[in-house]
């Protein structure tokens, strides 16, 4: 969904579109099923953790990005939490075809020009928001009648458009929403397709690379994250033929709508590996989670890691700053709140990605190593306890609770083994190291490991039984 996401029923502020119910209905509950499919991954850990989303992402090699409204650059709350949690940024509704050139060959880069020279201003990079999409499209482009005039106004749109940002944009989504939802796998009946068939989009392609050589070019679309869908399976193969036959694709992008209706499914992991493993970035493009409380921070947690499971997954960005402008405000599906306070969400995303110091911890981050601290004194203590928190076919997921004993520990450390032919295939919210047999896990904290006395913290692992269901084994807590 190229930005601002609504149901048929919906009517949307300027330059918003209706959006198909199938399309809305994207779902929450998923962070077991991401874990399921092996989704999850060791974080590497770092001497001081970072405190913002954008300085933790980037030292996962990632970005953390947000989606812009050009009217909102003047409110000092919006402008203050953009500025400090996010490194990218994607124009909400600016850059596109009816906001940029409403008549034929007249453009206006006003409105675009501001937030582009935002993010300049504040080393932030820019994520281009959408070249063809059949939606927010100005009339004159449907109205005309020939494949030469609709081939001549695209080729136009492109070259204009990222001639005016040639070298100022990291990623470009070239073609947006190109396929139908339900079960065809066809293309979108737009005018694009209805004049020049399915050659467009290659077209597109080679256009774009030629405009502007040096920025990724992306294929973005919704409703492609379960990796047995029609549609999905429909793009996958588009990607796959354009890297056979050298069409210049760089990246696709998966829009990640998420409510009740459409959970993320058990085989998201296999989804964003299998689109990697042809050669291509994939990239979180309009993240935002309808929900509030644990259950949605712990959906948000489970997206992030699978984004850090997949070494190509290379960024994420969520679709707005604060609920109140969220396309779907009334779900709240954002990470800080209407007055800009950080939510539970986004303490998970946070620590997913190995911060510290979200709504609850202040902000400056912690000093604590992840090799041990100089705090907590020779009767520093902590316990551990274990649980099972999934099971499937092959494989299970734990959980294990450290918790500070009767005074503050500023790291801690425990053993985790596990019997073989039992191996730990993935790891999160901790940094482990392994002995020579690999069935003894060592888990020490990803990042700050402060805990006050009497509190707790979590980490957890897949186990692929091998037909061994046995539980772990826990050694005993070590905390300074």
């Amino acid at each position: 969904m190229i930005d601002t996401p609504h149901t048929a029923e919906e009517t949307r502020p300027a330059r918003k579109r209706a959006r198909s119910a199938l399309r809305n209905a994207l779902v929450l509950g998923a962070t077991a099923a991401l874990a399921a499919a092996g989704t999850l991954t060791a974080l590497t850990g770092t001497a001081s953790a970072a405190s913002t989303l954008a300085t933790a992402a980037a030292e996962k090699g990632r970005y953390f990005g947000t989606a812009v409204a050009a009217n909102r650059l003047g409110e000092s709350d919006y402008v203050a939490t953009l500025n400090r949690e996010f490194d990218s940024i994607t124009a909400e509704n600016e850059m596109k075809w009816d906001a940029l050139e409403p008549s034929r060959n007249s453009f206006n880069f006003a409105t675009a020009d501001r937030i582009v020279n935002h993010a300049q201003s504040r080393g932030m990079k820019v994520r281009g928001h959408t070249l063809v999409w059949h939606s927010q499209l100005p009339s004159w482009v449907s109205g005309l009648g020939s494949a030469a005039e609709v081939r001549s106004a695209m080729n136009n749109h492109i070259n204009r458009v990222m001639g005016q940002y040639k070298g100022k944009i990291h990623s470009w989504d070239v073609v947006n929403e190109a396929f139908e939802d339900g079960s065809s796998g066809a293309r979108r009946n737009s005018v694009f397709q209805q004049r020049l068939g399915n050659g467009y989009i290659e077209e597109a392609f080679r256009t774009a690379r030629a405009a502007d050589p040096n920025a990724k070019l992306c294929y973005n679309d919704y409703n492609t994250d379960n990796w047995n869908h029609a549609k999905t399976q429909a793009v996958y193969n588009m990607v796959r033929d354009f890297k056979a036959r050298g069409v210049p694709i760089d990246c696709v992008g998966f829009q990640a709508h998420f409510n009740s209706g459409n959970p993320v499914p058990s085989n998201y992991h296999t989804t964003l590996q299998n689109f990697a493993d042809l050669g291509v970035d994939v990239q979180l493009t309009e993240l935002d989670i309808a929900g509030s409380g644990s259950s949605q921070a712990e959906q948000y947690r489970g997206v992030v890691q699978a984004c850090l499971a997949v070494s190509r997954c290379t960024g994420i960005t969520v679709w707005g700053v604060t609920d109140k402008y969220s396309w779907r405000s009334s779900d709240t599906p954002l990470l800080f709140d209407g007055n800009y306070n950080k939510k539970p969400a986004y303490d998970a995303v946070l620590a997913a990605l190995g911060g510290t110091g979200g709504g609850t911890g202040g902000g400056t981050g912690g000093t604590g190593g992840t090799d041990g601290g100089t705090g907590g004194g020779g009767d520093a203590s902590c316990t551990v306890t274990y649980e099972q928190t999934d099971r499937w076919g092959d494989r299970f997921n734990g959980r294990v609770t450290v918790k500070a004993g009767s005074r503050s520990i500023s790291t801690w450390s425990v053993t985790v083994t596990v019997a073989p032919p039992q191996k730990i295939s993935a790891t999160w919210n901790g940094t482990p190291s392994w002995d020579s047999s690999g069935n003894v896990m060592t888990m020490r904290p990803n990042g700050n490991g402060t805990l006050s006395a009497g509190s707790s913290t979590s980490f957890g692992f897949t186990v692929m039984a091998n037909g061994n269901w046995t539980a772990p084994r826990l050694g005993n807590c070590t905390a300074s």
